[in-house]
């Protein structure tokens, strides 16, 4: 989704004309049948309707966040707040963008004029305060045209009626998440978190601290002549040529075309290069105990790919075998390193590597790593120290008796009860169909294990905190939950990043926790 706004479609501000002493010039606009005015020194610019990201746990006043020019920036509609009936956007719909500090934006019906009002123009409010709300004006202009009163707004009102005065404290939302995930991975001593994927049916899996993260397979693929069969080419990554490596090759189970359904595993090597390992689809986030994990038998060793495994991980009673990959053994296999060198060679050959670039690709520390899902056509990511495990929806869920409304139902996850949340419904999202491409993301809250339904699951990303900030305050809810964003501009994307810990409230915590023991 492009979230530019169009400068070149942005209406000019008018130059100043010659005033008097006292002399104020306004900016006028259209909302239904009335004229409104604001200052126009607080007038940043006037755009036309951007693309919108949707915020849930918003005013009903938002409609949603769209990308100024790399800052995340609010879009309010005016008409909801004066309780007038949306209307369809069209060419004539505006963007007035205030900026108190943070830049907010004021949809309005249309754009009049400038005009300029001296001061025995300008009535007190006053006088009509038994008849209308004026908390949100600062006066009104006597026109001279024939058009009547124009109200003026006060755009600091406006803005704290609607979300209060956090809508300007966007420097007090909390930036050690890092930190908290760090607390949250020490504690994890005798357990694998596994990212599980498929080659040939085949089900894979390397340890999640060897993923670097998870793109999509690019449209387009740079081949390198006179290179392995198993090397696909390379793709351009964060400015960094990426050589990719087909694991069914490598293991000699013959090439496929590739399709959406693949996805590329980024595997950090020890040179701090890169390498992405193409697999035919990736399936889960497994967290399981280090005792399931079996050695490799003798016979596996000498097959096709079996010096690259390091144990068989026994799910389900055994039904289900996952082959965990040595990340070591990767990193020593010949056509990797080959794949890395050529990679290597070519960003020389092209002075792909700027100074910038090796900056960038050298930063890893300031990078934060989130597990990206989506609810209807929105991005949200989690830190992927939150996430236990992420499995698939079953056919069924069971539903408890007297269990709380919010609860779905329950899964069985290996032997334990599974309480299971619609994050559709927590977001109030129509409710679609169970299919396919919906997971189950798995937290612990306030020590209790809950299950979250969303669309699907996309990518492991990795995003530099340069490009994290802080999310406009637009309700208390959506500020505990979301208070954070991405805006990746090059790529066209925000991404709402989720505090997990908020996902719940402390009785909610109380009544899952109950269900869960009731059902065990």
């Amino acid at each position: 989704m492009d979230m530019q706004t169009d400068a070149a479609d942005t209406p000019p501000l008018p130059a100043s004309v010659s005033l008097g002493a006292d002399s104020r010039q306004y900016v006028t606009f259209l909302i239904d049948d009335g004229i409104f005015a604001v200052p126009l020194a607080e007038v940043q610019e006037i755009i036309r309707m951007p693309e919108i990201v949707q915020v849930p746990l918003s005013h009903a006043s938002l409609v949603g966040l769209a990308n100024l020019r790399g800052t995340v920036m609010s879009i309010t509609s005016l008409r909801r707040i004066f309780r007038y009936p949306d209307l369809v956007h069209d060419d004539a719909t505006r963007v007035v963008v205030i900026n108190q500090g943070i830049p907010v934006g004021l949809v309005v019906d249309r754009m009049s004029a400038v005009v300029t009002a001296e001061p025995d123009q300008i009535e007190n409010v006053s006088s009509i305060e038994g008849t209308i709300n004026t908390d949100l004006l600062r006066g009104m202009i006597k026109a001279t045209d024939g058009r009547g009163m124009i109200m003026i707004l006060d755009p600091i009102r406006l803005v704290d009626s609607e979300f209060g005065s956090g809508g300007r404290r966007a420097e007090q939302v909390r930036t050690n998440a890092a930190e908290v995930e760090a607390e949250r991975a020490a504690e994890i001593t005798d357990e694998l978190q596994l990212v599980s994927f498929e080659v040939a049916g085949q089900e894979y899996a390397l340890e999640i601290e060897n993923v670097q993260e998870i793109v999509q397979v690019p449209e387009r693929i740079n081949r390198v002549p006179k290179t392995d069969s198993h090397v696909l080419g390379v793709m351009t990554l964060r400015n960094r040529l990426l050589p990719l490596v087909s694991l069914r090759e490598m293991f000699g189970l013959g090439a496929v075309p590739l399709d959406e359904r693949n996805k590329i595993v980024v595997v950090p090597l020890p040179d701090h290069t890169s390498v992405g390992i193409v697999m035919d689809q990736v399936k889960e986030v497994l967290r399981v105990n280090r005792n399931l994990l079996d050695p490799v038998p003798p016979l596996m060793r000498d097959g096709d790919g079996g010096g690259d495994i390091q144990g068989i991980c026994r799910l389900n009673a055994g039904k289900r075998l996952v082959s965990v990959l040595s990340a070591e053994a990767l990193f020593e296999n010949e056509t990797v390193r080959r794949a890395a060198a050529v990679a290597e060679a070519g960003e020389q050959e092209d002075g792909a590597m700027t100074q910038e670039n090796v900056r960038g690709a050298g930063t890893l520390e300031e990078e934060e790593q989130f597990v990206v899902f989506r609810l209807a056509q929105e991005e949200y990511g989690v830190p992927i120290g939150a996430v236990q495990e992420i499995v698939r929806v079953p056919e069924h869920l069971t539903r408890l008796p007297k269990a709380p409304a919010f609860i779905k139902g329950v899964v069985n996850l290996r032997g334990s009860v599974l309480p299971v949340v619609d994050q559709r419904t927590r977001f109030d999202l129509d409710d679609i169909e169970r299919n396919d491409r919906q997971r189950i993301m798995v937290f612990t809250i306030e020590g209790v294990r809950t299950g979250f339904i969303v669309d699907s699951v996309s990518e492991v990303l990795k995003i530099p905190r340069s490009a994290i900030g802080p999310m406009p305050t637009l309700s208390d809810k959506q500020t505990d939950l979301i208070s954070r964003v991405a805006n990746l501009e090059r790529q066209g994307r925000m991404i709402m990043l989720i505090d997990v810990d908020h996902l719940l409230e402390r009785h909610e915590v109380g009544a899952i926790a109950e269900v869960t023991a009731a059902a065990a």
